[in-house]
This record gives C-alpha cells, sequence and structure tokens, in this order.
C-alpha cells in the first residue's frame, strides 16, 4: 500500500513540477520582451537557455522544498508539502527576475533584452545561469 502512496506522490509533484515550470517561463517571459513560443519556434537558442535556466532552477527549488529535513521532522501532509514547493517556487522566481532586472540594470554595454531576442546564445547563457545560480542558493537555505 505503501508502494501506491509513493507512485501517487510522484505523479502528483511531477505534474506540480511540469506545471511551475510552465509558469515560471510564462513569467520570465514577462520580463524579456520577446514571445518565448515564437522564439522557440525561429529557433531563437538564447531563449532557449533561458527557458532551460529557468525550468533547471524551478527543479532544484522543488527538490529542495521536497526533501528538506524541514519536512521529514514536521511529517508534514501532501497538502503542506504542495503549499511549501509551491511557496519556494514563488519566492525562487521573484529572485530570478530580481536577478535578471539587477543585470541588466547594472549592464550598461548592451541591452540584455536586445541579445536574448536577437538570440545571441551568449546572453541566453548567462541568464540561465543566474537563474541556475540562484537556484543553488535558494536550495541550499531551503535545505
Amino acid at each position: 500500500m505503501a508502494i501506491l502512496m509513493d507512485i501517487m506522490e510522484v505523479a502528483i509533484y511531477s505534474c506540480l513540477g511540469i506545471a511551475l515550470m510552465m509558469f515560471g517561463n510564462f513569467l520570465i517571459d514577462l520580463i524579456i520582451p520577446c514571445s518565448f513560443p515564437e522564439e522557440i519556434k525561429r529557433g531563437n537558442k538564447a531563449v532557449g537557455f533561458v527557458s532551460a535556466g529557468t525550468n533547471i532552477g524551478v527543479g532544484m527549488l522543488l527538490k529542495a522544498a521536497i526533501s528538506s529535513p524541514a519536512s521529514d521532522a514536521a511529517k508534514e501532509t501532501l497538502l503542506s508539502g504542495l503549499v511549501g514547493s509551491i511557496l519556494y517556487f514563488v519566492i525562487g522566481i521573484l529572485f530570478f527576475m530580481v536577478g535578471y532586472l539587477v543585470i541588466r540594470f547594472f549592464n550598461k554595454k548592451y541591452n540584455l533584452n536586445d541579445e536574448v531576442g536577437c538570440g545571441n546564445t551568449a546572453a541566453g547563457i548567462m541568464v540561465a545561469g543566474i537563474f541556475i545560480g540562484l537556484a543553488i542558493v535558494i536550495s541550499g537555505v531551503i535545505a
């Protein structure tokens, strides 16, 4: 019977992860003024890297929230685990957005929005690195 509960939790958290990754990309698309779906269709690798960084970052945050020792100690319910995961997602995405805007503000040598929108792969990798780096820091605090 425990295995069925484990399978159910895997399914629930996987569905939550997919939904939050999609929502995270939607939110990040709001601060980078180009349409992610259209740019992906055009083969814009920079946007692909930004999306990948968002997805990896969200996955890291969710993993940290799910496997946090605090959650084990509290013997939390599935519902409280899901709420905690969503809370850390919100915190993480907010910091992804703030991190992007801070880098964009202080970097005066080029316009990061334009570079990502034009398909500059280096800009996309840089933004993905910001998101993944922030996810590592935040997940370290969670765990």
